[in-house]
């Protein structure tokens, strides 16, 4: 059973792995990631493209789950990518999502079989931001920084930089009523605490998740989008309270933060 939307919407922590390394297929798919992301763009030479296809079908059609990183529209391979993934019913991210027509083409195409998620990482993805996000099929949108940034001509990590578009990530997620977006990745590896500053950055935006590298950027990613035990006391306590405004610990309480106090709940085994 391939992942279900509910599933895409409620993950925190998102793998890629190469798609034409089918030796490390088991071992992301062990590492605790809320979702797998079998890599078919840039992670793959040309030459590679269709061998790497080839791995990715066997491997879901053996029963894995797992999302997959399609070419872009207008390249050699995606048709062929596309063609797999819709036979596959699994979750497919669109690189380079800028162009409405051809997200609401894919979206058609897929006819619900498929989860969309766009990976917007160009000026134009940003500025299109909402007509992307409320494409039909859409369950997430995500942020490709890396690629962003180096048309911008700045640095990835960036923070202040690239929080206007990641501002306009959350704005137009939230309007279109999908879950938060995915954030881009952090490129170091071993170094735990830049990793755990870009979460705490990305979840005080309002970002729900992040896009990892490596199976030991997970364990950081999960905890650090996962609610905190003074978040779920306090969300407890305001649900318990009932319907109508009241005060805990001095702070009103009314409809917009029990609304919020049932999320964090509803989230917090992120399920």
């Amino acid at each position: 059973m391939s992942l279900s939307r509910k599933q895409v919407a409620l993950a925190r922590s998102f793998l890629f792995v190469p798609g034409d390394r089918p030796d490390r297929f088991a071992k992301a798919s062990a590492s605790g990631a809320d979702v797998v992301i079998l890599d078919l763009e840039d992670a793959v030479a040309g030459e590679n493209k269709g061998q790497a296809r080839a791995h990715v079908k066997e491997w879901l059609a053996a029963g894995n789950d797992a999302a997959v990183r399609i070419n872009p529209p207008g390249t050699p391979w995606f048709e062929a990518d596309l063609a797999a993934v819709i036979r596959l019913g699994c979750p497919v991210v669109v690189p380079k999502a800028e162009s409405v027509p051809a997200l609401s083409d894919i979206g058609r195409r897929v006819a619900r079989k498929c989860a969309l998620i766009p990976l917007v990482e160009t000026a134009l993805g940003i500025e299109r931001a909402s007509e992307v996000c409320a494409t039909a099929g859409t369950v997430r949108v995500a942020l490709g920084n890396a690629d962003l940034a180096s048309e911008l001509g700045i640095a990835h990590d960036d923070h202040t930089a690239l929080l206007h578009a990641r501002s306009r990530l959350v704005f137009a997620s939230a309007a279109a009523n999908l879950a938060p977006p995915i954030d881009g990745v952090t490129t170091s590896i071993t170094d735990t605490a830049v990793l755990q500053d870009d979460v705490a950055h990305a979840r005080r935006l309002g970002f729900g998740g992040k896009l990892c590298i490596h199976p030991a950027q997970v364990a950081s990613v999960e905890s650090g989008f996962a609610p905190t035990e003074a978040e779920q006391d306090w969300a407890q306590r305001v649900v318990e309270a009932g319907d109508s405004v009241t005060q805990i610990n001095g702070q009103m309480i009314d409809k917009p933060l029990l609304e919020r106090a049932r999320r964090i709940l509803a989230t917090k085994d992120g399920q």
